[in-house]
């Protein structure tokens, strides 16, 4: 009897080692698998990557009405000044865009020379000088900041022209061609060949970022749109006529590097 009741204890003593190293093992496992990213990105931007100031990834996802919009970033102080532009898509600062137009309806499949005030009339009004001049192939906004649009989700690598203190602001643009919706229709602006162009208007997104606080990620939020037909810089904070060009980010957040 002492002899099976210690082999039933040295049985039992055996299983409970088992049980422990494979616990530890699987726990093991667990910790040194790498952590899944927030967001998957089909690709990767580089603009001003020659800049002396704050290193910036802006992370962008798309969302589940993304089609080939046109949009910027920027900097504003908290006075809502402008200060530096960080990207912007180079339909838009070349005025070469993916659909020429044939006419002032109609557009074809091929690229082709377009002037859209309705794209980014927000930052646009910040940005030129002369803002009833959109860009052109004569006249495009300098290399540095621009390239192709991304078919997708993608990560924005990015730097400040000089170093950033205190509190500033982190802008997007973004404006999606023929979206049209019940408020935003055809027969809106039947003679405004801009708006046509635009349809639901460009959407401002906006974080303010603190550097003296401990947070190294900020999500932008929409704050507002930009004019229908890129009259005016203004911004127009009454979203509620808006509704499928909400669905073109599904988040967009920005952190330091």
């Amino acid at each position: 009897m002492l002899f099976k009741k210690n082999q039933k204890m040295k049985i039992l003593t055996t299983y409970m080692i088992f049980i422990n190293i494979s616990v530890l093992l699987l726990s093991c496992s667990i910790i040194n698998k790498p952590a899944k990213p927030e967001l998957e990105v089909s690709d990767t931007i580089y603009a001003n990557i020659s800049g002396k100031g704050l290193k910036l990834v802006i992370n962008f996802e798309k969302g589940n009405a993304h089609n080939h919009p046109t949009f910027v970033f920027w900097t504003e102080d908290m006075d809502e000044n402008y200060l530096q532009t960080l990207f912007v898509t180079k339909s838009f600062a070349t005025g070469i865009f993916g659909h020429g137009p044939i006419n002032d309806s109609l557009w074809g499949t091929e690229p082709g020379v377009a002037k859209r005030p309705a794209a980014l009339p927000y930052w646009w009004h910040k940005y030129s000088i002369e803002p009833e001049n959109v860009p052109s192939p004569d006249k495009p906004i300098l290399d540095a900041y621009t390239g192709a649009t991304p078919s997708g989700s993608f990560a924005l690598k990015t730097e400040t022209e000089a170093a950033e203190n205190g509190k500033f602001k982190l802008l997007m643009e973004i404006n999606q061609p023929w979206d049209w919706n019940d408020y935003w229709n055809t027969n809106k602006y039947p003679d405004d060949p801009a708006y046509k162009t635009s349809c639901q208007p460009s959407l401002i997104y906006s974080v303010t970022i603190d550097l003296n606080s401990k947070m190294k990620k900020y999500y932008l939020n929409p704050v507002g749109h930009g004019h229908y037909s890129g009259k005016n810089g203004l911004l127009f904070t009454d979203l509620s006529t808006i509704t499928s060009a909400k669905n073109i980010i599904n988040k967009v957040y920005v952190e330091f590097q």
